[in-house]
């Protein structure tokens, strides 16, 4: 089957398209033939090898596909071949054909194409593991959100909006902030050109924020651990600045405010109950219209290099897809 081929960790550049044999599914996995694949930053990330694992090489990247169920494990008993679904695995969506364990895989309402599907696991199930599941978030609460026009950043803000808090999205380009206020922020502060400790204290009137969703790391993660509301939660979700930041722990002391790690994919390997109710929850919110996943493009498999350098070079509002069938 064709796949695009990772076999060193050299970036996107290094990548090729090639045949490669079909995947088999375990006992617990369903195999689909993938119509859809979205591109995360995750997967720029693996392919570089500066991601938190290394898989062995060669592998196919692409964590996030959608499709048609053609083949399922001994004791799956949720699918059976031909349901429509969305699934998730560390690795192996830019293919004709992958495989998924059954609970991170999602049947897809009748009115739910393949194209936004293949969007919302990764970053709406990151956004709402974290603001639901880790901050506890409440309605009317001020969330400052980072990275706010990218796949995650748009999710949280789309979904920040639909649990009822004041989103203050951050980004770090003036063209970007359009989309984010579409989605529902009521402030936008770019933090490369603004003052962001000024910003926040001004549309905060000097209060802070309850909670940071932080896709950024590095100074953002720093400055906003100066700007945080008595009993909030500071949550770094990934650090796409490139820097790991770190902070004196006397910050949160002060102001009795949490540091809330989120790692949504190893919560749902932990508690994949769990997880799959969460996903189901969200697929059936798309079909409804209450969430609105943003596809900036889609483009053939063969474009996967532009794909993960526009990724990479943070130029994509929302997500792009990979159009495989």
């Amino acid at each position: 089957m064709r796949a695009v081929i990772c076999s060193t960790f050299d970036g996107p550049e290094a990548l090729q398209l090639g045949e490669i044999e079909e995947p088999k599914p375990a006992d617990d996995e369903i195999l689909i033939d993938v119509h859809a694949a979205s591109v995360s930053f995750m997967d720029t990330l693996l392919v570089s090898g500066r991601y938190q694992m290394r898989p062995p090489t060669p592998f196919v990247p692409g964590t996030e596909g959608a499709g048609v169920v053609v083949a399922v494990g001994a004791k799956v008993t949720r699918f059976r071949p031909g349901d429509r679904v969305a699934c998730g695995n560390w690795m192996g969506g830019f293919a004709e054909r992958m495989v998924a364990k059954e609970w991170t895989s999602m049947r897809l309402p009748p009115d739910v194409g393949f194209e936004p599907a293949a969007t919302v696991g990764h970053n709406y199930g990151t956004a709402h593991y974290a603001l639901v599941e880790r901050a506890n978030v409440r309605p009317g609460e001020t969330v400052f959100i980072t990275g706010a026009a990218g796949g995650v950043g748009l999710a949280a803000v789309d979904l920040a909006r639909h649990l009822g808090l004041r989103v203050i999205a951050g980004v770090g380009s003036d063209d970007k902030a359009a989309l984010v206020r579409s989605y529902g922020a009521s402030d936008v502060i770019n933090y490369r050109s603004e003052d962001l400790r000024a910003r926040i204290n001004s549309v905060t009137g000097r209060e802070g924020v309850d909670v940071c969703f932080d896709n950024v790391g590095g100074a953002v993660f720093e400055q906003m651990a100066r700007l945080m509301k008595w009993g909030g939660r500071l949550m770094p979700i990934g650090f796409t600045g490139g820097e790991i930041p770190s902070i004196p722990m006397n910050l949160p002391l002060l102001k009795n405010y949490s540091i809330v790690g989120v790692f949504a994919g190893l919560w749902a390997e932990k508690f994949p109950e769990r997880a799959a109710d969460m996903n189901n929850t969200l697929m059936q919110w798309l079909a409804d219209g209450k969430i609105k996943p943003h596809i900036d493009r889609v483009l053939p498999l063969d474009e996967v290099k532009q794909a993960m350098r526009a990724v990479a070079d943070r130029t994509v509002q929302g997500r792009i897809v990979l159009k495989i069938r």
